[in-house]
This record gives structure tokens, C-alpha cells and sequence, in this order.
């Protein structure tokens, strides 16, 4: 199994910061940036082949692939997205579909939170796809939100859907299994083809349309936070001086 970091986007709303940086190499403490935070939890998990999907500002990321490599001990192999600054990362994540095979990890470039999270996501192996699930926090509109079939799998995911009839938010993170890659990538293909501002996460919905299983981890009451704007820098720049 490898980990997977999505660090394509341009983070427009993190301006000045991201004037000449992408999104994940903002930094939320002293130097540390929000991909030093992916790569010490994949790391401390024992994933020390990392594929990384870059974008915006790419050159950024390849001028500190080396010193990264030899801080986390791990290799990094740069997926480059050629559409990020006009596509959605439905495309992103399609573009790293060779490496599906071998079992992922995957996590948002833009998600801080503690390596609890990769540790639940593996303590949970089993199912194809298994997305990592907050059932506690209190729910708006901006969330990537859920809902669960009956059984417990996950029957629908968006942003668009009133907050009382969602059972939590997916955090931007994923366990993908071997068996999975190939529907998922044709799944995300078909996404990206339909609309190509769609959400990776779209692409679940669409594996699930299909008749895939996505099974759903909670991770408890955890500290996490997606940085969008400079209110989730802030909250970012609070927690993670606490990992």
C-alpha cells in the first residue's frame, strides 16, 4: 500500500499565501506545512512510497521533494495535473489511477489532522473503498456531507443536501483497495467527462450509482480542519501545534 496526497488546487482564498505557493505548503506551524502534516502521518503508518498530484505552483513542491523525502523517509513520485487551475480534482485524482493497483491511501493536501485518522482508516481494512467519516461535528452548508444506506455504506455524499439529514462529513480521507481501481478510475473518468468542475468525491457517488460498496469509518471526536479560507488557517495554525 502507498499514500496518496491530492496538492493540485490553487487555494485562491488563501491569498497572499498562495500567491506563489499551492495550498498545501502553506505553513500552519512555525515551517510545518499542512503536506509535512500528510506526509509525517503516512509515514508514521509505515507508507514510505508516496505519490503526490500537483498542479498549481508545481514547482514548489519538486524543488522540496528532496528534502521532504529525506525528512519523512520516504520516496515521492509528482503525478502533475495539467488542468488544475481549470478542472475540479475529479481529474486530479483520475490522473494517479496507475497507482491504484497497489492499494492507497489517500488524503486531501488541504486537510490538517492527526495521524489518528490514518490509523482508523487501517484498523478498518476491509472493504474496497473506506472513507474516513466525522459523526460528531456540527454540520453546515460548505461540508462534504453523507448519507448511509440501512446497511451502513454510504448512499450519498455532496455538499448539497440540508445538514439535519446527514449522518457527518467525510474528511478528505480514503483507503482504496487494489480490488477497487479499476471501477473507481472508470468512475472518475465518467465524472470528469460529465462535468469537469466535479469533486473526486462526485466520482464516489458515481461508483456507488454503478453498484459499488464505499464503506464509512468515523474517527471520533478529533481535532481536524479543512484550510479553504484564512478563518481555517487560523483554526489550522490552533490545532496543529497540538499533533
Amino acid at each position: 500500500m502507498i499514500g496518496m496526497i491530492l496538492a493540485a488546487g490553487a487555494g485562491r482564498r488563501l491569498r497572499p499565501y498562495t500567491d506563489t505557493l499551492p495550498k498545501a505548503l502553506v505553513p500552519v506551524d512555525g515551517d510545518t506545512t499542512i503536506m509535512d502534516i500528510a506526509l509525517r502521518n503516512l509515514s508514521e503508518v509505515g507508507l514510505t512510497e508516496i505519490v503526490i498530484v500537483v498542479g498549481y505552483c508545481a514547482g514548489a513542491v519538486e524543488e522540496r521533494r528532496a528534502a521532504l523525502e529525506a525528512e519523512y523517509g520516504v520516496t515521492i513520485t509528482l503525478v502533475h495535473n495539467d488542468k488544475a487551475e481549470e478542472w475540479n480534482n475529479a481529474y486530479s485524482m483520475w490522473l494517479a489511477r496507475e497507482h491504484f493497483g497497489k492499494g492507497v491511501l489517500m488524503v486531501n493536501g488541504d486537510t490538517v489532522h492527526p495521524v489518528s485518522v490514518e490509523k482508523t482508516l487501517l484498523a478498518n481494512r476491509g472493504p474496497d473503498i473506506l472513507l474516513a467519516v466525522d459523526d460528531v461535528k456540527k454540520l453546515a452548508d460548505e461540508e462534504m456531507k453523507v448519507i448511509l444506506s440501512p446497511e451502513g455504506t454510504l448512499q450519498r455524499i455532496t455538499k448539497l443536501m440540508d445538514p439535519a439529514d446527514a449522518a457527518g462529513e467525510y474528511i478528505g480521507a480514503t483507503l482504496l483497495e487494489p480490488a477497487a481501481a479499476e471501477a473507481l478510475a472508470d468512475a472518475l473518468k465518467a465524472t470528469f467527462e460529465r462535468d469537469p468542475d466535479l469533486y473526486y468525491e462526485d466520482g464516489y457517488q458515481e461508483y456507488v450509482n454503478r453498484g459499488g460498496t464505499i464503506a464509512v469509518a468515523p474517527i471520533g471526536a478529533v481535532e481536524w480542519v479543512e484550510v479553504d479560507n484564512h478563518d481555517d488557517l487560523n483554526k489550522a495554525r490552533e490545532i496543529a501545534c497540538r499533533y
